[in-house]
């Protein structure tokens, strides 16, 4: 059995197949990860779904911004609507089931026996591994539960910024989420920059990726992340990054996750569907 981890692949369902097919991936043997994201701006979100859906617990999937942004969107949050490409999904006779299977994916997933824990964005420097998984259990308790529409439609917003133990409800699992789906660059204290995405390197004065923040709590934890296409596929610092870009005209990456390390990037180079730009 081999067990792949796959960056973001927002609605590029070709190039999945594609790469699944490079991967000589075999169902009945192996298990996929994805890094979440699944859907928006690519042209087949409902395929990508309806795919990945039905593998059972042949896949695992942790939740991105963009696919908390398709359950926002199924309450009635219209914030930021004109950017997405989710209408097939919102319109599709199973759109209820496959709504309800997506809210019902993990935040952080931790494989103990293995040694990996995948998440979309990263983790707050001041949250190890124990405290990550907590958090990540505690909102997709909200997320599960009778309260999710009303978090849905207010958990847009960049603030509160730093963590703190002390909050409570809704500016709690705000933070949570965008540590988990949102988070790149940090200050030293561990105050989130939610504005800057650009490449390493060419970030604001002040500024560290997530995992370089000096003292960050979970560096002993090898920790696999998507989301940021600017930095592409990045070994170091404990940390694999697997968002290349597909979406962008990058490429759609994999990793075999053994018990000494992940194995070399297998990429597939994609043909692109939007020109980069400033958005998550």
């Amino acid at each position: 059995m081999a067990i792949y981890a796959i960056g973001d692949v927002q609605g590029c369902h070709s190039e999945l197949m594609a790469l699944l097919e490079r991967l000589a991936f075999d169902p009945a043997r192996d298990r996929l990860w994805f890094a979440g994201d699944l859907v928006n701006r690519g042209p087949d979100s409902l395929a990508v779904l309806r795919f990945v859906r039905g593998l059972g617990e042949r896949a695992v999937v942790v939740l991105g911004n963009h696919d908390l942004h398709l359950l926002a969107l199924a309450t009635g949050n219209r914030k930021h609507a004109g950017k997405s490409t989710l209408g097939a999904v919102l319109d599709a006779p199973d759109r209820d089931a496959l709504l309800d299977w997506l809210r019902h994916r993990p935040l952080l997933h931790h494989d103990a026996a293995l040694g990996y824990a995948m998440v979309h964005a990263g983790l707050a420097p001041q949250w190890d591994l124990a405290e990550a998984i907590d958090c990540a259990a505690e909102l997709e308790g909200v997320l599960r539960g009778p309260r999710h529409r009303d978090f849905l439609r207010a958990m847009y917003g960049n603030q509160p910024a730093r963590w703190s133990g002390a909050l409570r409800g809704t500016e709690r699992w705000r933070f949570i989420t965008n540590a988990f789906t949102r988070l790149r660059y940090c200050t030293a204290d561990g105050t989130l920059a939610l504005k800057e995405k650009g490449a390493l390197g060419a970030q604001s004065p002040g500024l560290l990726p997530w995992f370089q923040v000096p003292g960050r709590r979970s560096a002993a934890s090898r920790i696999l992340f998507g989301h940021w296409s600017t930095l592409g596929y990045r070994a170091g610092d404990n940390t694999w990054a697997l968002d290349s870009g597909c979406l962008w005209g990058g490429a759609l990456t994999a990793v075999r996750l053994d018990p000494e390390g992940p194995s070399a990037p297998i990429q597939l180079d994609c043909r692109g569907y939007l020109r980069p730009g400033k958005g998550d």
